[in-house]
């Protein structure tokens, strides 16, 4: 069976959903990339035959990418941040808690929320030439606002999350295996094969073992919703700062004028705009 969405396609056979994200033009976690997901993750908490998700993508340049700053342009600054837990943590949340085994197959720059969506993930396997891996939050003046304070560090340890997001910097798929941000950094062209092997096996076993594993891993490691809550509404706090829209500001131009160079080089762009003052609105 075949099901096509705008964004996510998903074929499924054997008991394996493989769905492929097509976003273009890099995958930005937007408005409708968030509608599409809520979906998707609301008809697989119902299924009963699906055992395994693979998440991969269209583009060989891009995972899922950051989320969409475009819209911090010119919205008004006044009136209350958001209270509670955003929207995007709550749907990742879910995502997480999904009966299924989920598998990131991951080529391409996978940032921001993108890597949030990853961190949510059951597993990650990275292609080792294509991957590239990094929260650049803080060098916008924000933090990772969809749990990524919480995921990474359960991951990778204190130290190296806080390397990792205090410097928002990108990140090679050797580095990420390195650190424990992943699974495994495998060679492009083994990537899929190694996936689909694994994500086959799993499927082949009993239901019932399947799940019971799963929801007694996510009880070990469970991540708090009141930090999650706190981490959101701090990021919403943020969001309202005149720093942070003349950030994003200068990021957009100097990728405007690039031609998409800052995108592909998020982390060095984000050196250069801490080297200087960038212009203010």
């Amino acid at each position: 069976m075949t099901i096509a969405s705008p964004i996510f396609k998903r074929v499924d056979n054997g008991g394996v959903a493989t769905i492929t994200i097509n976003n273009p033009p890099t995958n930005l976690v937007d408005r409708a990339f968030v509608v599409e997901l809520m979906a998707l993750v609301d008809t697989l908490s119902k299924d009963e035959v699906t055992r395994v998700v693979v998440f991969r993508s269209a583009h060989t340049d891009f995972y899922v990418n950051h989320f969409d700053m475009s819209g911090v342009i010119g919205q008004p600054s006044s009136g209350e941040p958001r209270r509670g837990m955003s929207p995007l943590t709550a749907l990742y949340l879910r995502l997480s808690q999904l009966p299924q085994v989920t598998i990131g197959e991951i080529r391409g720059r996978t940032r921001g929320a993108g890597g949030e969506f990853a961190l949510a993930l059951d597993m990650r396997f990275a292609s080792q030439e294509r991957a590239i891996f990094g929260q650049p939050e803080v060098g916008s003046g924000l933090l990772p606002g969809a749990g990524g304070t919480q995921r990474l560090p359960a991951l990778i340890g204190r130290a190296r999350a806080l390397e990792v997001i205090l410097s928002s910097d990108d990140y090679s798929a050797e580095e990420a295996q390195q650190y424990g941000w992943i699974n495994r950094a495998l060679p492009d062209d083994e990537l899929s094969m190694h996936v689909n092997r694994l994500a086959n096996r799993i499927a082949n076993f009993p239901a019932a073992g399947i799940k019971h594993a799963k929801e007694m891993v996510n009880a070990a490691t469970a991540t708090s919703e009141v930090l999650l809550t706190d981490e959101s509404e701090r990021f919403q706090v943020l969001m309202k700062t005149p720093e942070v829209a003349n950030r994003v500001k200068w990021l957009l131009s100097q990728d405007a004028i690039s031609g998409g160079e800052v995108e592909l080089h998020l982390g060095a762009a984000l050196a250069r705009l801490a080297e200087q003052s960038p212009p203010h609105a």
